[in-house]
């Protein structure tokens, strides 16, 4: 499986800027990329307040509608995050665009505190089934809290997304974070973040990674802007869990409530 981890700059509240710069990754992406992953909120960058409320779109948008014109046209997959609008509700939003839709829509369940009065969080963690292996996304802050990734692993994640808007001082937290999240799970676990400055002054880490499922950094990102590349040996999840199984091997569950779907997608509902 090919990924291209597309870790750039964007601007707060400017969605056709950020739009621009997704949509021409996309047209240039290589002919055999499976996945383009982009870093948290990337379509809307952070706002609150009243700025929030004109910039957040539905999942029908225009903004997601554009994606999904570019990703038929290149047949390519993309992870990218938008300020999500349900009927005034607004929510962190990571979506999975495939050729054929939407094929999987997660809310950040774990709040930065800065978020806290204007986006209400999400209540379950979801997974689906694309080119045959189990995906989930998690966001940012998300990654910090060991039992995030576990409940993606209770619905037989294999990779792990993580769509990132990680900041000084806060780089090397999440650091270490994702090669844990990786290995106590025994899952590939990819991690793009924003990089440059924001609007509020804010100074992003950058630091896009990719973790094996032994916990092993197989590549990553310094602070700049970066465009990278990277093929998945799918076989290594096998040959993580040969001699172990965590998730097996574990006596203490999780509380939750598990609901398959018809379209492939399993969730795991926050009790």
């Amino acid at each position: 499986m090919k990924i291209e981890l597309m870790q750039l700059a964007g601007r707060d509240g400017d969605t056709a800027y950020n739009l621009r710069r997704a949509l021409d990754a996309i047209a240039h992406c290589d002919a055999d990329t499976d996945l383009l992953v982009f870093p948290e909120t990337h379509l809307m960058g952070f706002v609150g307040g009243e700025q929030l409320a004109r910039v957040a779109e539905t999942l029908e948008g225009p903004s997601l509608r554009a994606i999904q014109q570019a990703v038929c046209q290149r047949n390519v997959s993309v992870i990218i995050g938008l300020v999500e609008n349900d009927a005034g509700v607004f929510y962190n939003t990571s979506v999975l665009v495939t050729p054929e839709g939407i094929s999987l829509c997660y809310r950040k369940t774990h709040l930065w505190p800065s978020e806290r009065g204007d986006i209400r969080p999400g209540d379950r963690f979801v997974t689906t089934l694309w080119k045959g292996v189990r995906v989930g996304i998690l966001i940012c802050y998300d990654i910090e809290l060991p039992e995030t990734a576990r409940a993606l692993a209770q619905l037989g994640a294999e990779l792990i997304i993580v769509t990132n808007g990680n900041m000084d001082p806060y780089g090397p937290v999440h650091r270490t974070a994702i090669m844990a999240r990786a290995q106590e799970n025994q899952v590939f676990a990819v991690m793009v973040n924003r990089a440059g400055e924001g609007d509020d002054g804010l100074v992003f880490a950058g630091g896009s990674a990719v973790v094996d499922p032994f916990g092993r950094v197989l590549l990553e990102a310094e602070r700049d802007e970066a465009r990278q590349v990277i093929t998945l040996d799918l076989a290594q999840i096998a040959a993580a869990r040969a001699d172990y199984h965590y998730l097996n091997d574990r006596r203490l569950l999780m509380a939750g409530e598990r609901v398959e779907h018809a379209d492939g997608r399993r969730e795991w509902l926050i009790s």
